[in-house]
């Protein structure tokens, strides 16, 4: 019998050991490394913004069998996943589990259900192909400009597919398309001779190569413009249950849709009447001499004036790459003084916007990818297109002007984004799904909070106060209108209505943002959900703490987490 015991308790052993947490967590992780390392062959220009660099030299395959082939990636891999119990994974990887899976069932989604590569030609759109591989020195110059040289050579091959693949655009997709075809025109035709400059015996091998892209973006300019657009008929509004749908990928968030709007409605109101308590002390400063009681409970009469006074200290498109690099300054300088979260030490650049990259936002963070060895972070700015006329630039400026520049600069630089993700950039897993699929709400979630906290210890005073409540109902509104406009009908005159009465937006914002809510579904929810998120992370750690509140240590871990969805920092942290 002895034998038999030794028998029965290896075969023992074989099914401990394979069910055990280690097993479980060595099986997860080996998936996800394969995973990956296949993910970003497939995906080159991705792979190329995340920071690895062994695809630089190739483009996307844009084809309808590539389309195929990621859908049938997707699912085996969700498969594969099925197969391990997240139950028996440490935290760190049964988080990165959950990730890993709502990225794949929104792929399978995206490519199944909203099929963006048959109506939006913005999927074509190459120039951040381009200009990834020349905006950081990741390698040296020579190296970088061949690796451009031949994603330059694939170009054409893009448009035949998108030429191929598009069939009834909305309108407004194509014309943002034919804005940003220009862009990356001028992109490749003009800007890359700066850099060919400084490599001259590249020239006379690039020039043909350089040409024969243009020429193909300019013929594809030509087809945007007279066979595409004339055809744009295509509905943008996604429908409710697309919608639905999409947001719970998106956000990530237990949240409905229901819920999110009810919040907002109320919040808008609360966050009008905290506007006007702010308004009121600078209207009596502004204008000492109305003391009608009347004229002073106004709300947005009073709130009105004084964003109007406050709209005339405003830069030009001479002085706002310079004011923006001076507020840099001085956030950050406010920052370390209040000891409010840990500054990285990772360099930040102001910088003009790529014409290629604008009609959609007036300025974004662009940080190094979480898998790039080194790198800075480029706050871009768009100034006034230079076709705007006198009128459009002054509506431009009096929305972003001294006292908003310095809230946005917050928003992009410190402590917002560029803070966030240098410390995001830190973290350390098993495996890299949580750096490749980042939490766009929480992105935006800490972004928004930031705004909130520098106020509240009392950077800019009452002026930088009234744009961050004004920022903050243009938050809200985003959430509003992205889902009336998506799922409910909201015309663009109820939205501008609602923006501009409701959110105080001069005229230029409310338009851009009408476009943008077309172009993005879902995106525009990010801001508001997020925010509410991470400010759900602060009370429930301050309740915890009872009253020994260490905001610094606070922020710090939030932030030492990565970037995953908000539900998940909370629950690292005990919450």
């Amino acid at each position: 019998m002895k034998p038999q015991k030794i028998l029965l308790s290896t075969i023992l052993a074989i099914v401990v050991s394979a069910c055990s947490p280690q097993n479980a967590d060595d099986r997860f992780v080996g998936l996800s490394h394969n995973f990956l390392g296949q993910y970003l062959e497939l995906n080159p220009e991705f792979a190329t913004y995340l920071g690895d660099h062994r695809y630089d030299h190739r483009m996307n395959d844009y084809s309808l069998e590539a389309v195929k082939r990621d859908r049938d990636f997707a699912r085996s891999y969700l498969d594969s996943l099925a197969d391990i119990n997240p139950e028996r994974l440490s935290t760190t990887n049964r988080i990165d589990y959950q990730i890993f899976r709502a990225n794949l069932q929104s792929t399978i989604y995206q490519l199944d259900s909203l099929r963006g590569y048959e109506w939006n030609p913005l999927v074509y759109n190459i120039g951040g192909a381009v200009y990834g591989l020349i905006a950081r020195e990741f390698a040296p110059l020579k190296d970088r400009l061949l690796s451009v040289k031949e994603r330059l050579k694939q170009i054409p091959a893009v448009l035949e597919h998108a030429k191929s693949n598009l069939t009834n655009p909305p309108k407004v997709h194509t014309e943002t398309a034919i804005l940003q075809n220009a862009g990356t025109i001028g992109l490749i035709r003009d800007e890359l001779n700066q850099f060919l400059d400084q490599v001259p015996g590249l020239k006379a091998d690039f020039a043909p190569v350089q040409a024969e892209a243009v020429a193909a973006l300019e013929a594809y300019g030509t087809w945007l413009k007279e066979e595409l657009l004339p055809r744009s008929t295509g509905e943008f509004r996604i429908g409710d249950a697309k919608f639905r749908q999409k947001l719970a990928f998106t956000l990530e968030s237990e949240l409905p849709k229901e819920e999110i709007l009810r919040r907002a409605e109320e919040d808008l109101k609360k966050s009008q009447d905290e506007m006007y308590a702010t308004a009121l002390g600078l209207h009596k400063q502004f204008f000492p001499r109305v003391t009608n009681e009347q004229k002073l409970s106004d709300k947005k009469a009073v709130i009105k004036a004084v964003l109007d006074r406050l709209a005339q200290d405003r830069p030009t498109d001479k002085t706002i790459v310079g004011q923006a690099e001076e507020y840099m300054d001085e956030v950050t300088k406010f920052v370390r003084e209040k000891n409010l979260v840990t500054i990285p030490d990772e360099p930040i650049r102001v910088i003009v916007m790529p014409e290629f990259q604008r009609g959609v936002a007036v300025a974004y963070c662009d940080s190094p990818g979480p898998l790039e060895e080194k790198g800075e972070t480029f706050y871009a700015i768009s100034p006034t297109p230079k076709d705007w006329d006198a009128k459009r630039k002054e509506s431009f400026y009096r929305e972003y002007n001294n006292y908003m520049l310095r809230d946005l600069t917050i928003h992009e630089g410190t402590p917002g984004h560029y803070l966030q993700l240098a410390h995001a950039n830190k973290f350390s897993a098993p495996t890299n799904i949580r750096a490749v699929f980042s939490s766009g709400p929480f992105v935006e979630g800490w972004a928004t909070y930031a705004e909130q906290f520098m106020v509240k210890f009392g950077y800019g005073g009452p002026e930088v106060k009234m744009q961050q409540l004004k920022m903050r109902l243009r938050l809200i509104i985003n959430a509003i209108i992205d889902q009336k406009i998506h799922t409910a009908g909201m015309t663009e005159q109820e939205a501008l209505d609602l923006m501009m009465n409701e959110g105080f937006q001069e005229l230029g914002e409310a338009s851009g943002k009408w476009r943008r809510a077309c172009l993005t579904s879902t995106q525009l929810s990010t801001y508001y959900v997020g925010n509410i998120e991470v400010n759900e992370i602060r009370k429930a750690y301050e309740a915890k703490m009872t009253g020994n509140m260490d905001i610094k240590a606070m922020h710090d871990q939030m932030l030492s987490f990565g970037s995953p969805a908000a539900k998940y920092v909370k629950e690292l942290m005990g919450l």
